[in-house]
């Protein structure tokens, strides 16, 4: 199991540069071809003659060129930096459609999706504010989430994974194994530990360390209960600085509500305050 396909998205945000590092960083380890997609933002049903007539797709068709060619010059940015990381296979992808639903459709072709987490003092026209989220729960693939403060230079090398034995975790863990089995060191931090389930078995943690062991990947189960006193997504985040963690694997729960996406508190929480990558698989 590898990664051979790795699509980023490319954005307008001042953080973008980021991403793109990593995504090439990436892609280089594990011999992927990397996509990079940068969207207009405008969905193409909004653009039909039908919906809103002949003259207002006159009068929006200035606006439209606009955005193309901010998207144009994004992955001419894109295309310049994949150049200087020596990134031996990529492509570029101008995307004629809403952020979310078109990257969530190229997502369907690639083994990962990097992107980037919205930071709220970044007004975007074209980017929706809960667009992490919207990927996250649409794309049918394991999203990398870059922060938008901080610089990672190694990004998988110490790892700490967040486990509850819940099938989203199972799922963070089946597809983060290739990042994984290249870390330096795998911490997993058991959360739940009251679960009347039984899933953490006698000895929480062992199963899944034994689970990685067997994949070559060197892990040890953290001994440190969740403190109590603060929520379980800022104390995961907390153990995670504790623990020098570059990167943190976790599942991403949430369901839909009428044409709003709620997310469980935990995924929330570390969505909106973290402070190292975050890989999440819905």
């Amino acid at each position: 199991m590898d990664y051979k396909t790795i699509l980023v998205h490319v954005d307008e945000s001042r953080r973008g540069q980021e991403q793109i590092r990593i995504a090439a960083l990436l892609a280089q380890k594990h011999g992927a071809h990397l996509i990079g997609a940068a969207a207009t933002g405008v969905a193409p049903q909004f653009l039909m003659p039908g919906v809103i007539g002949e003259s207002n797709l006159a009068l929006l068709e200035p606006a439209m060129s606009e955005l193309r060619e901010q998207a144009a010059s994004r992955l001419a940015e894109f295309e310049s930096a994949a150049w200087k990381m020596d990134v031996k296979s990529f492509e570029k992808r101008l995307v004629e459609d809403d952020a979310g639903a078109g990257l969530c459709l190229q997502a369907r072709y690639s083994d990962l999706v990097v992107i980037g987490q919205v930071n709220p003092a970044d007004y975007s026209a074209v980017l929706r504010a809960d667009f992490p989220e919207y990927v996250l729960l649409n794309c049918g693939r394991p999203v990398l989430i870059v922060p938008y403060a901080g610089h990672f230079p190694a990004c998988g090398k110490r790892v700490l994974v967040a486990w509850d034995a819940s099938v989203e975790a199972t799922r963070a863990v089946s597809a983060s194994i290739p990042l994984l089995q290249q870390a330096d060191l795998v911490q997993v931090v058991v959360l739940g530990r009251g679960n009347p389930s039984g899933a953490h078995g006698e000895q929480p943690g062992a199963d899944i360390a034994l689970y990685l062991a067997r994949h070559g990947i060197k892990v040890e189960v953290s001994e440190q209960a969740m403190p109590k006193d603060i929520d379980t997504g800022n104390a995961l985040l907390s153990h995670a600085a504790d623990f020098g963690a570059d990167l943190i694997v976790m599942g991403g729960y949430g369901h839909k509500r009428f044409r709003e996406i709620m997310l469980g508190g935990v995924t929330q929480t570390v969505l909106e305050s973290m402070t190292v990558p975050v890989m999440m698989v819905h």
